[in-house]
């Protein structure tokens, strides 16, 4: 595909706040936004245009192909083959072959296991009995999670004894899974890689992220020791992953950090939470990056800004923090608009950079 130049427009899957800044980031190119979903949402207020559909509505995601020029997701719990119906019209990036593997917990392992990657140790749970079974392979303690549509703690469950096994069936709903044993780790990280459609790859210093209650609380930068130490690995996985899916766009791979190496928690392919530092951090955001890779353009510069980057999470009534985060020197707020604010709902963040 030639470069889509600046006055193009970018059709986004999804109203949330990772859509919104994708909108900004192309707004500051030249690009047009075209937001796609079932509700208005934070991305509403920054872009061009709005198509109001279900994400399996045929007739309405006609009409929205219709009017942008290529399209790409904020998020990948939807379903994929109706979106086939888009990629049959204009070009769909990331593709939807990583969309698929990335939202099922069991594609997702067995495909980073094939490229080389190492999970925690798991098995597939269909029912049951089927978890008595895995309970027996994999030990306690372990964690339940739901195959798919699982995000920021929900649709997971802790075993610390087989004892615990009826609750944690019960608390994800009876529904496919995997078990996971439990990961001796030191730190958490993710790598953030860009791929742009001609296989040119770049990555961007990983962060170390730090969660409470199962949400990433902060990110930050430059990651410790231990960190660093597997930095080189965990991008090659990264690189591999994305070549073998010829991604486009930004690919995320959280890792934990252990002392037999980096091992793989899980994917998204997309901009991510842990790469939010990057819009005042690096010299060029993950969200500017990801709308260069899919219109074609050259990958930006992935450098850090300062000597040390913070990124923290602003959930449910962290964000009425606002006007002492804004008297904050060196403090940069980003508030989501979002109508209502929930206990573990992200409603901002702020970076902090020191220079």
């Amino acid at each position: 595909m030639n470069a889509l130049p600046p006055g193009t427009t970018i059709g986004i899957i999804g109203s949330g706040q990772l859509g919104r800044m994708l909108a900004v980031a192309a707004a500051q190119l030249g690009y047009r936004a075209h937001i796609y979903a079932p509700e208005t949402g934070p991305a509403n207020d920054v872009a061009s245009a709005f198509t109001c559909g279900a994400y399996d509505d045929a007739e309405a995601l006609a009409a929205f192909a219709d009017n942008v020029d290529v399209v790409t997701y904020e998020f990948e719990n939807i379903h994929a083959d109706p979106l086939e119906r888009l990629a049959a019209r204009v070009p769909v990036r990331p593709s939807l072959d990583a969309l698929r593997i990335a939202q099922d917990r069991v594609a997702e392992k067995s495909f980073v296991e094939r490229v080389g990657g190492t999970p925690a140790r798991w098995r597939e749970v269909r029912d049951r009995a089927g978890l008595d079974e895995a309970i027996a392979a994999i030990g306690c303690p372990a964690v339940l999670k739901t195959t798919r549509f699982g995000y920021d703690g929900k649709g997971q469950a802790r075993l610390m004894s087989p004892a615990d096994a009826d609750a944690a069936w019960s608390a994800i709903g009876h529904g496919p899974a995997v078990l996971e044993a439990f990961v001796e780790f030191t730190h958490e990280f993710s790598i953030l890689l860009v791929r742009g459609p001609d296989g040119t790859m770049t990555s961007y210093p990983p962060p170390h992220n730090i969660h409470k209650n199962g949400i990433l609380d902060r990110s930050v930068l430059p990651a410790p020791a231990e960190i660093a130490a597997h930095w080189t690995e965990a991008a090659t996985l990264a690189g591999r992953v994305a070549d073998a899916l010829d991604h486009v766009g930004v690919l995320t791979l959280e890792f934990f950090a252990t002392p037999d190496g980096p091992v793989f928690n899980e994917m998204a392919p997309r901009v991510h939470n842990s790469g939010h530092w990057t819009i005042e951090g690096a010299v060029t955001s993950q969200f500017e990056n990801h709308i260069r890779a899919v219109c074609g353009l050259p990958l930006g510069d992935t450098a850090l800004t300062g000597v040390e980057v913070e990124m923290e999470n602003l959930i449910g009534d962290d964000a009425n923090r606002w006007p002492e985060l804004l008297a904050e020197p060196g403090a940069h707020l980003h508030l989501y608009c979002k109508h209502e604010a929930r206990p573990g709902r992200k409603m901002g963040h702020v970076t902090r950079v020191k220079r």
